[in-house]
């Protein structure tokens, strides 16, 4: 999947620092009236007048949070601004600007710098954000991606993590466990590369859940719909490391129980076929699976109403009192205490 087919080869040294940066940043057009100024100066100059600014960053390390054997580059680039935009979307806030610094070891020519930098560009047009500063410099082993992103809210529409109140409604955003299981896939496929390079993978059948770990998308999506349905969430985050982990943060954070209902979670029925292949249980790679990128939220009772029937959103327990503790409602009525068992950073 990742066979380089180009056979020009530009040695980073060729160009330089300002030389490799003038080239892999010279289609990134501006899309904010708050970006005075973009890449081509000390610093980016920033305006967002009465709004306040919301900022997150992450780090992505090859061998750790990507394996480039079968993670494309241009996906790569793509994934790591979604990353950092799904951020900025849990604080209800419209995400703006980027900054990409890069570490690079000299494996890699300009051609591949390019193809990571198309799938930026590609992530920021579709999400209308701008790249306006970064970094970069050498490696001695692999690649390493750290993107910064900020947003903008007004004050009144900021969502935190600590503000959910019992009898609340837990609500989460699209269908969970899918990248999980893609990610399973692509590694057993690699595997058997390893054996036997000839051997081409049947894919097809899988398409739904490589797409959702290879290509995920920020929900920045919801974050207008909210405001259409004059929803404000009393608490959000975003799913990176599981859905009972960061559940379990927002249960701390407000100082509240909750109830999960297991028969209530999304799940795409591609990913309970392939559970099924992979003798997985579908609750469970929802639970820790992680990098879904889903908006996880609780919303008051009284708007109940105006989400209901929603499509993009389903209501999947609520919370309680902090003495009750938070616990898995199974099918078959059981409670089970939740713990988290997703992506841990160390």
């Amino acid at each position: 999947m990742l066979e380089d087919k180009n056979t020009h080869r530009t040695d980073l040294s060729q160009l330089g620092e300002f030389g490799l940066i003038d080239l892999l940043t010279r289609d990134f057009p501006l899309h904010n009236p708050s970006s005075l100024k973009g890449i081509g100066d000390d610093a980016a100059v920033i305006d967002f007048g009465e709004e306040k600014a919301v900022v997150s960053t992450d780090l992505l390390i090859e061998g750790v949070h990507f394996n480039l054997a079968y993670m494309p580059l241009k996906h790569l680039g793509y994934k790591a601004i979604m990353v950092n935009l799904s951020d900025i979307c849990a604080m209800n806030a419209l995400p703006t600007q980027v900054t990409v610094s890069l570490a690079v070891s000299n494996r890699f020519p300009v051609e591949a710098l390019q193809e990571l930098y198309e799938g930026i560009r590609l992530a920021c047009d579709i999400y209308k954000v701008d790249l306006v500063g970064g970094d970069t410099t050498s490696s001695t082993r692999g690649l390493i991606l750290s993107v910064t992103a900020l947003g903008k809210a007004p004050l009144e529409k900021i969502v935190y993590r600590n503000g959910a109140k019992e009898n609340d409604l837990i609500v989460v955003t699209g269908d969970l466990g899918a990248a999980y299981m893609g990610l399973q896939i692509l590694e057993r496929e690699n595997e058997v590369f390893k054996v036997n390079p000839n051997l081409q993978p049947d894919l097809e059948p899988y398409q739904y859940l490589i797409e959702r770990q290879l290509k995920p998308e920020a929900r920045k999506d919801i974050i207008s719909l909210l405001e259409a349905l004059e929803v404000r969430p009393t608490s959000m985050m975003d799913i990176s490391d599981g859905l009972s982990s960061e559940l379990l943060h927002i249960c701390k954070q407000s100082h509240v129980g909750c109830r999960l209902m297991e028969d209530k979670i999304p799940l795409d029925p591609t990913l309970i076929n392939v559970c099924e292949e992979f003798a997985l249980s579908s609750t469970m790679v929802a639970l820790s699976g992680g990098e879904d990128y889903e908006l996880l939220m609780t919303i008051a009772p009284a708007d109940y109403d105006k989400i209901k029937g929603n499509p993009n959103l389903t209501v999947i327990g609520y919370i309680t009192d902090e003495s009750l503790g938070c616990n898995l409602i199974t099918r078959a009525n059981e409670a089970i205490p939740l713990k988290a068992r997703g992506w841990n950073a160390f």
